[in-house]
Protein backbone atom coordinates (compact mmCIF):
# COMPACT_ATOMS: atom_id res chain seq x y z
CA UNK A 1 0.00 0.00 0.00
CA UNK A 2 2.91 2.35 0.63
CA UNK A 3 4.04 1.82 -2.96
CA UNK A 4 0.47 2.46 -4.14
CA UNK A 5 0.53 5.76 -2.24
CA UNK A 6 3.78 6.71 -3.95
CA UNK A 7 2.10 6.04 -7.28
CA UNK A 8 -0.94 8.07 -6.23
CA UNK A 9 1.31 11.05 -5.53
CA UNK A 10 2.33 11.01 -9.20
CA UNK A 11 -1.24 12.05 -10.06
CA UNK A 12 -0.88 15.41 -8.28
CA UNK A 13 -1.30 18.17 -10.84
CA UNK A 14 -2.58 15.66 -13.40
CA UNK A 15 -5.91 14.11 -12.46
CA UNK A 16 -7.97 16.95 -10.95
CA UNK A 17 -10.88 16.99 -10.18
CA UNK A 18 -10.56 13.23 -9.69
CA UNK A 19 -8.91 11.87 -6.55
CA UNK A 20 -5.25 10.84 -6.57
CA UNK A 21 -5.24 7.06 -6.52
CA UNK A 22 -2.50 4.47 -6.84
CA UNK A 23 -2.83 0.74 -7.43
CA UNK A 24 -0.42 -2.19 -7.06
CA UNK A 25 -1.32 -5.74 -8.14
CA UNK A 26 0.46 -8.62 -6.40
CA UNK A 27 0.48 -12.15 -7.86
CA UNK A 28 -0.31 -15.15 -5.63
CA UNK A 29 3.43 -15.87 -5.47
CA UNK A 30 4.13 -12.40 -4.02
CA UNK A 31 5.49 -10.70 -7.14
CA UNK A 32 4.30 -7.23 -8.09
CA UNK A 33 2.89 -7.64 -11.58
CA UNK A 34 1.04 -4.37 -12.18
CA UNK A 35 1.26 -0.73 -11.17
CA UNK A 36 -0.81 2.33 -12.05
CA UNK A 37 -2.15 5.69 -10.97
CA UNK A 38 -5.04 7.93 -11.99
CA UNK A 39 -4.61 9.73 -15.31
CA UNK A 40 -6.14 12.98 -16.57
CA UNK A 41 -9.87 13.48 -16.04
CA UNK A 42 -11.66 11.29 -18.55
CA UNK A 43 -8.65 8.97 -18.74
CA UNK A 44 -8.10 5.59 -17.09
CA UNK A 45 -8.24 5.24 -13.32
CA UNK A 46 -5.49 3.63 -11.26
CA UNK A 47 -6.97 0.12 -11.29
CA UNK A 48 -7.31 0.07 -15.06
CA UNK A 49 -3.76 1.36 -15.50
CA UNK A 50 -2.45 -1.39 -13.21
CA UNK A 51 -4.43 -4.07 -15.07
CA UNK A 52 -3.03 -2.77 -18.37
CA UNK A 53 0.47 -2.79 -16.92
CA UNK A 54 0.09 -6.42 -15.87
CA UNK A 55 -1.21 -7.36 -19.32
CA UNK A 56 1.68 -5.51 -20.97
CA UNK A 57 4.05 -7.57 -18.81
CA UNK A 58 2.36 -10.78 -19.96
CA UNK A 59 1.03 -11.50 -16.49
CA UNK A 60 -2.32 -13.03 -15.50
CA UNK A 61 -4.09 -11.23 -12.65
CA UNK A 62 -6.46 -14.10 -11.92
CA UNK A 63 -6.39 -14.70 -8.16
CA UNK A 64 -4.09 -11.73 -7.57
CA UNK A 65 -4.39 -9.24 -4.72
CA UNK A 66 -5.08 -5.64 -5.67
CA UNK A 67 -3.88 -2.89 -3.32
CA UNK A 68 -5.62 0.42 -4.06
CA UNK A 69 -5.51 3.66 -2.09
CA UNK A 70 -9.19 4.53 -2.60
CA UNK A 71 -12.27 2.38 -3.02
CA UNK A 72 -12.79 1.36 -6.66
CA UNK A 73 -15.60 3.33 -8.25
CA UNK A 74 -18.95 1.67 -8.93
CA UNK A 75 -20.68 4.20 -11.18
CA UNK A 76 -20.49 5.24 -14.81
CA UNK A 77 -18.89 8.69 -15.06
CA UNK A 78 -16.46 9.60 -17.79
CA UNK A 79 -15.14 6.04 -17.50
CA UNK A 80 -16.76 2.67 -16.67
CA UNK A 81 -16.72 1.38 -13.06
CA UNK A 82 -13.32 0.15 -11.90
CA UNK A 83 -15.02 -2.44 -9.69
CA UNK A 84 -16.45 -4.05 -12.83
CA UNK A 85 -12.98 -4.12 -14.43
CA UNK A 86 -11.56 -5.93 -11.38
CA UNK A 87 -14.44 -8.41 -11.38
CA UNK A 88 -13.97 -9.12 -15.09
CA UNK A 89 -10.24 -9.66 -14.49
CA UNK A 90 -11.07 -12.33 -11.85
CA UNK A 91 -8.75 -10.93 -9.18
CA UNK A 92 -8.80 -12.81 -5.90
CA UNK A 93 -8.87 -10.03 -3.33
CA UNK A 94 -8.82 -6.26 -3.03
CA UNK A 95 -7.22 -4.28 -0.20
CA UNK A 96 -8.56 -0.71 0.04
CA UNK A 97 -6.95 2.07 2.06
CA UNK A 98 -10.08 4.17 2.54
CA UNK A 99 -13.72 4.28 1.41
CA UNK A 100 -14.57 6.73 -1.36
CA UNK A 101 -16.44 9.77 0.09
CA UNK A 102 -18.25 10.34 -3.20
CA UNK A 103 -21.96 9.66 -2.51
CA UNK A 104 -22.10 7.86 -5.87
CA UNK A 105 -19.66 5.28 -4.47
CA UNK A 106 -19.48 5.39 -0.64
CA UNK A 107 -19.12 1.66 -0.05
CA UNK A 108 -20.97 0.42 -3.11
CA UNK A 109 -17.75 -0.35 -4.97
CA UNK A 110 -16.53 -2.63 -2.20
CA UNK A 111 -19.95 -4.22 -1.89
CA UNK A 112 -20.06 -4.94 -5.64
CA UNK A 113 -16.71 -6.72 -5.35
CA UNK A 114 -17.91 -8.80 -2.40
CA UNK A 115 -21.06 -9.83 -4.23
CA UNK A 116 -18.82 -11.10 -7.03
CA UNK A 117 -16.98 -13.33 -4.55
CA UNK A 118 -13.88 -11.16 -4.22
CA UNK A 119 -12.45 -10.78 -0.72
CA UNK A 120 -12.29 -7.13 0.35
CA UNK A 121 -10.50 -5.53 3.29
CA UNK A 122 -10.03 -1.88 4.19
CA UNK A 123 -7.93 0.28 6.46
CA UNK A 124 -4.18 0.13 5.78
CA UNK A 125 -2.72 3.62 5.22
CA UNK A 126 -6.19 5.17 5.44
CA UNK A 127 -4.94 8.39 7.02
CA UNK A 128 -2.22 8.83 4.40
CA UNK A 129 -4.66 8.31 1.55
CA UNK A 130 -7.14 10.74 3.07
CA UNK A 131 -4.42 13.38 3.50
CA UNK A 132 -3.30 12.98 -0.11
CA UNK A 133 -6.92 13.58 -1.17
CA UNK A 134 -7.91 16.02 1.55
CA UNK A 135 -9.44 18.41 -0.97
CA UNK A 136 -11.49 15.66 -2.63
CA UNK A 137 -12.84 14.60 0.78
CA UNK A 138 -13.64 18.25 1.55
CA UNK A 139 -15.53 18.74 -1.70
CA UNK A 140 -17.50 15.52 -1.33
CA UNK A 141 -18.30 15.84 2.38
CA UNK A 142 -18.58 19.62 2.87
CA UNK A 143 -19.42 20.91 -0.60
CA UNK A 144 -16.42 23.25 -0.67
CA UNK A 145 -12.69 23.04 -1.40
CA UNK A 146 -9.97 22.63 1.19
CA UNK A 147 -8.66 26.18 1.64
CA UNK A 148 -4.91 26.47 2.16
CA UNK A 149 -3.65 30.01 2.89
CA UNK A 150 0.00 30.49 2.01
CA UNK A 151 2.15 33.36 3.29
CA UNK A 152 5.85 34.16 3.50
CA UNK A 153 6.77 36.07 6.66
CA UNK A 154 9.74 37.40 8.55
CA UNK A 155 10.53 36.17 12.05
CA UNK A 156 8.51 39.09 13.43
CA UNK A 157 5.48 38.13 11.31
CA UNK A 158 5.70 40.72 8.52
CA UNK A 159 4.73 39.82 4.97
CA UNK A 160 5.92 43.06 3.33
CA UNK A 161 7.29 46.53 3.92
CA UNK A 162 4.73 49.30 4.51
CA UNK A 163 4.73 50.09 0.76
CA UNK A 164 3.93 46.45 -0.09
CA UNK A 165 7.44 45.40 -1.16
CA UNK A 166 7.86 41.68 -0.45
CA UNK A 167 10.30 40.22 -3.01
CA UNK A 168 11.91 38.22 -1.65
CA UNK A 169 11.38 37.49 2.03
CA UNK A 170 12.21 33.79 1.67
CA UNK A 171 14.84 31.95 -0.35
CA UNK A 172 14.55 30.05 -3.62
CA UNK A 173 14.14 26.70 -1.83
CA UNK A 174 11.04 27.94 0.00
CA UNK A 175 9.66 29.51 -3.16
CA UNK A 176 10.13 26.24 -5.05
CA UNK A 177 8.41 24.35 -2.25
CA UNK A 178 5.56 26.85 -2.46
CA UNK A 179 5.15 26.04 -6.14
CA UNK A 180 4.89 22.36 -5.21
CA UNK A 181 1.92 23.29 -3.03
CA UNK A 182 0.49 25.36 -5.89
CA UNK A 183 0.72 22.21 -8.00
CA UNK A 184 -1.55 20.40 -5.55
CA UNK A 185 -4.33 22.92 -6.06
CA UNK A 186 -7.14 22.92 -8.57
CA UNK A 187 -7.18 26.71 -8.29
CA UNK A 188 -4.81 29.44 -7.06
CA UNK A 189 -6.50 32.57 -5.71
CA UNK A 190 -5.42 36.11 -5.02
CA UNK A 191 -7.03 39.51 -4.60
CA UNK A 192 -6.96 42.44 -6.97
CA UNK A 193 -4.85 44.36 -4.43
CA UNK A 194 -2.04 41.83 -4.81
CA UNK A 195 -2.34 42.06 -8.60
CA UNK A 196 -2.04 45.86 -8.43
CA UNK A 197 0.91 45.72 -6.00
CA UNK A 198 2.92 42.78 -7.34
CA UNK A 199 1.54 41.91 -10.80
CA UNK A 200 2.06 38.15 -10.20
CA UNK A 201 1.65 35.43 -12.80
CA UNK A 202 0.35 33.02 -10.14
CA UNK A 203 1.10 29.93 -12.19
CA UNK A 204 3.27 26.89 -11.47
CA UNK A 205 6.77 27.38 -12.86
CA UNK A 206 9.39 26.09 -10.45
CA UNK A 207 8.22 22.46 -10.50
CA UNK A 208 7.00 20.39 -13.47
CA UNK A 209 3.23 20.12 -13.95
CA UNK A 210 0.91 18.59 -16.53
CA UNK A 211 -2.02 20.97 -16.13
CA UNK A 212 -1.88 24.53 -14.82
CA UNK A 213 -4.38 25.26 -12.02
CA UNK A 214 -7.24 27.67 -12.59
CA UNK A 215 -6.20 31.20 -11.55
CA UNK A 216 -8.80 33.11 -9.55
CA UNK A 217 -8.95 36.81 -8.69
CA UNK A 218 -11.28 38.33 -6.10
CA UNK A 219 -12.10 41.75 -7.57
CA UNK A 220 -15.34 43.30 -6.35
CA UNK A 221 -15.37 46.28 -8.75
CA UNK A 222 -13.33 44.78 -11.60
CA UNK A 223 -10.31 47.02 -11.14
CA UNK A 224 -8.09 44.35 -12.72
CA UNK A 225 -5.75 45.90 -15.34
CA UNK A 226 -6.27 44.44 -18.78
CA UNK A 227 -2.49 44.05 -19.20
CA UNK A 228 -1.96 42.24 -15.88
CA UNK A 229 0.44 39.31 -16.13
CA UNK A 230 -2.08 37.00 -14.46
CA UNK A 231 -4.25 37.30 -17.58
CA UNK A 232 -1.51 35.91 -19.79
CA UNK A 233 -1.05 32.20 -20.65
CA UNK A 234 -0.72 29.51 -19.48
CA UNK A 235 -4.00 28.47 -17.92
CA UNK A 236 -7.48 29.86 -17.46
CA UNK A 237 -8.51 32.87 -15.37
CA UNK A 238 -11.71 33.34 -13.38
CA UNK A 239 -12.63 36.64 -11.71
CA UNK A 240 -15.22 36.87 -8.93
CA UNK A 241 -16.86 40.30 -8.70
CA UNK A 242 -19.69 41.96 -6.79
CA UNK A 243 -21.03 44.87 -8.86
CA UNK A 244 -18.83 45.45 -11.91
CA UNK A 245 -19.53 47.73 -14.82
CA UNK A 246 -20.71 46.03 -17.99
CA UNK A 247 -17.92 47.67 -20.00
CA UNK A 248 -15.18 46.26 -17.76
CA UNK A 249 -16.79 42.85 -17.78
CA UNK A 250 -17.01 42.78 -21.57
CA UNK A 251 -13.39 43.90 -21.88
CA UNK A 252 -12.18 41.05 -19.65
CA UNK A 253 -14.39 38.48 -21.34
CA UNK A 254 -12.97 39.58 -24.69
CA UNK A 255 -9.56 38.48 -23.33
CA UNK A 256 -10.98 35.05 -22.48
CA UNK A 257 -11.50 35.76 -18.79
CA UNK A 258 -14.61 34.38 -17.11
CA UNK A 259 -16.37 36.79 -14.74
CA UNK A 260 -18.68 35.39 -12.06
CA UNK A 261 -20.84 37.55 -9.81
CA UNK A 262 -21.07 36.52 -6.16
CA UNK A 263 -22.04 39.71 -4.28
CA UNK A 264 -22.47 39.89 -0.53
CA UNK A 265 -24.62 42.30 1.47
CA UNK A 266 -21.63 44.60 2.08
CA UNK A 267 -20.84 45.02 -1.61
CA UNK A 268 -17.84 42.68 -1.52
CA UNK A 269 -17.47 39.22 -2.99
CA UNK A 270 -19.23 36.58 -0.89
CA UNK A 271 -16.36 34.21 -0.08
CA UNK A 272 -18.63 31.40 1.10
CA UNK A 273 -20.72 31.54 -2.08
CA UNK A 274 -17.52 31.65 -4.10
CA UNK A 275 -16.24 28.47 -2.41
CA UNK A 276 -19.50 26.69 -3.13
CA UNK A 277 -19.29 27.70 -6.79
CA UNK A 278 -15.67 26.54 -7.05
CA UNK A 279 -16.57 23.14 -5.61
CA UNK A 280 -19.93 22.41 -7.18
CA UNK A 281 -19.67 24.09 -10.57
CA UNK A 282 -15.92 23.75 -11.17
CA UNK A 283 -14.80 20.66 -9.27
CA UNK A 284 -12.06 22.39 -7.29
CA UNK A 285 -10.70 20.16 -4.53
CA UNK A 286 -7.92 22.32 -3.09
CA UNK A 287 -7.88 26.11 -3.20
CA UNK A 288 -4.46 27.68 -2.72
CA UNK A 289 -4.71 31.29 -1.50
CA UNK A 290 -1.85 33.76 -1.96
CA UNK A 291 -3.31 37.16 -1.14
CA UNK A 292 -2.60 40.33 0.79
CA UNK A 293 -3.24 41.10 4.45
CA UNK A 294 -6.73 42.51 3.88
CA UNK A 295 -8.14 39.56 1.94
CA UNK A 296 -6.28 37.16 4.25
CA UNK A 297 -8.02 38.88 7.14
CA UNK A 298 -11.40 38.24 5.53
CA UNK A 299 -10.63 34.54 5.17
CA UNK A 300 -9.57 34.34 8.82
CA UNK A 301 -12.45 36.45 10.10
CA UNK A 302 -15.02 34.26 8.35
CA UNK A 303 -13.39 31.06 9.57
CA UNK A 304 -12.84 29.71 6.07
CA UNK A 305 -9.15 28.72 6.28
CA UNK A 306 -8.56 24.98 6.65
CA UNK A 307 -4.77 25.12 6.69
CA UNK A 308 -2.08 27.77 7.01
CA UNK A 309 1.09 27.27 4.97
CA UNK A 310 3.65 29.68 6.41
CA UNK A 311 7.22 30.11 5.22
CA UNK A 312 9.19 31.95 7.90
CA UNK A 313 12.48 33.64 7.04
CA UNK A 314 15.23 34.29 9.64
CA UNK A 315 15.08 38.05 9.25
CA UNK A 316 13.39 41.00 10.93
CA UNK A 317 11.42 43.65 9.07
CA UNK A 318 9.97 45.79 11.85
CA UNK A 319 7.19 48.09 10.67
CA UNK A 320 5.37 46.41 7.81
CA UNK A 321 2.28 44.53 6.70
CA UNK A 322 0.89 41.72 8.79
CA UNK A 323 -0.09 38.19 7.81
CA UNK A 324 -3.80 38.93 8.09
CA UNK A 325 -5.66 42.10 9.02
CA UNK A 326 -8.59 41.35 11.31
CA UNK A 327 -9.83 42.22 14.77
CA UNK A 328 -9.27 43.80 17.21
CA UNK A 329 -10.08 40.86 19.46
CA UNK A 330 -12.00 41.34 22.67
CA UNK A 331 -9.45 39.17 24.47
CA UNK A 332 -6.81 36.51 23.95
CA UNK A 333 -9.37 33.80 24.62
CA UNK A 334 -11.15 34.79 21.40
CA UNK A 335 -8.02 34.38 19.26
CA UNK A 336 -8.35 31.66 16.59
CA UNK A 337 -6.54 28.61 17.96
CA UNK A 338 -4.25 26.63 15.67
CA UNK A 339 -2.38 23.35 15.97
CA UNK A 340 0.98 22.87 14.29
CA UNK A 341 0.82 19.77 12.11
CA UNK A 342 4.32 19.97 10.66
CA UNK A 343 7.43 22.16 10.84
CA UNK A 344 10.34 21.62 8.44
CA UNK A 345 13.50 23.45 7.44
CA UNK A 346 13.34 24.41 3.77
CA UNK A 347 16.71 25.87 2.84
CA UNK A 348 17.39 28.72 5.28
CA UNK A 349 13.68 29.12 6.06
CA UNK A 350 11.04 27.24 8.03
CA UNK A 351 7.87 25.77 6.57
CA UNK A 352 5.04 25.68 9.10
CA UNK A 353 1.75 23.90 8.52
CA UNK A 354 -1.02 24.67 10.99
CA UNK A 355 -4.73 23.91 11.12
CA UNK A 356 -7.54 25.47 13.14
CA UNK A 357 -8.46 23.68 16.33
CA UNK A 358 -12.21 22.87 16.30
CA UNK A 359 -14.12 24.54 19.09
CA UNK A 360 -15.73 22.21 21.69
CA UNK A 361 -19.17 23.15 20.32
CA UNK A 362 -18.22 21.67 16.94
Amino acid sequence: MHEALQLAALAVGLCEPNPRVGCVIVAPDGRIIGRGHTQQAGGPHAEVMALRDAAANGESVQGATVHVTLEPCSHHGRTPPCSDALIAAKVGSVVIAVEDPNPLVAGSGAERLRRAGIAVSTGPCADESRELNIGFFSRMQRGRPWVRLKVAVSLDGRTALPDGSSQWITGIEARTDGHAFRKRAGAILTGVGTVLDDDPRLDVRLVPIANQPLRVVVDSRLDLPLDARILQPPGRVLVYAAAPSDDRRRALEKLGVEVALRPSANGKVDLGAMLEDLAVARGINELHVEAGHKLNGSWVREGLVDEFLVYMAPKLIGVGRELALFGPLSGLDSAPALAFTRIDAIGADLRILARPVPSPSK
